[in-house]
């Protein structure tokens, strides 16, 4: 295996991992457990507004931001998504509850991890093995391209989020 083949390699498997993650996510949130109806509720109880269209909303997000990620297909925009709603996560439910993930509450370790990620696969790009690249728009979006779409409108779209529809519930 070659240089670039081993870093072609290398951004498919963090792409792909990323992407599954998200696609995890997003379908959990509307057909696992409490389905959307108990992702509304969660987001509800911690102040999201109207909480039926935020769980709608952040499961779309996941699961469209997954299917970017796999398929190497408009990278930074995936990245984008896994930004946003990583985000969104971190101020919502993780930001009080310290570091480490395993603490009661959940730590931010686990988000932040993501959101880095997305940014990281934003900035970088697909690699060779993508779609992007098949279409030839892979050096179009990658550098400070890639690192505006990816970090730029997530926390921007992440921002407008939480100001528009986060109402957060008193402290007790």
């Amino acid at each position: 295996m070659n240089d670039t083949d081993a870093i072609d390699f290398a951004l498919f498997v963090f792409r792909c991992g990323l992407g599954a993650v998200m696609l995890a996510h997003g379908i959990n949130h509307i057909w696992g457990g409490g389905k959307i109806e108990g992702t509304a509720g969660w987001f509800g109880s911690m102040g999201m507004k109207p909480p039926l269209v935020q769980a709608w909303l952040a499961s779309l997000t996941e699961i469209g931001a997954g299917v970017a990620l796999v398929l190497g297909l408009l990278t930074p925009l995936g990245g984008a998504g896994l930004v946003g709603t990583m985000t969104v996560a971190f101020v919502i439910n993780h930001r009080g509850n310290g570091f480490f993930i395993f603490r009661p509450g959940e730590g931010w370790e686990y988000v932040m991890t993501l959101a880095l990620c997305g940014m990281a696969i934003g900035t970088i790009g697909p690699g060779g093995w993508s779609l992007d690249r098949a279409f030839g728009i892979d050096d179009d979006l990658v550098g400070w391209t890639g690192l505006a779409l990816s970090a730029g409108a997530g926390l921007v779209g992440a921002g407008l989020l939480l100001a528009t529809c986060w109402r957060p519930p008193p402290a007790d």
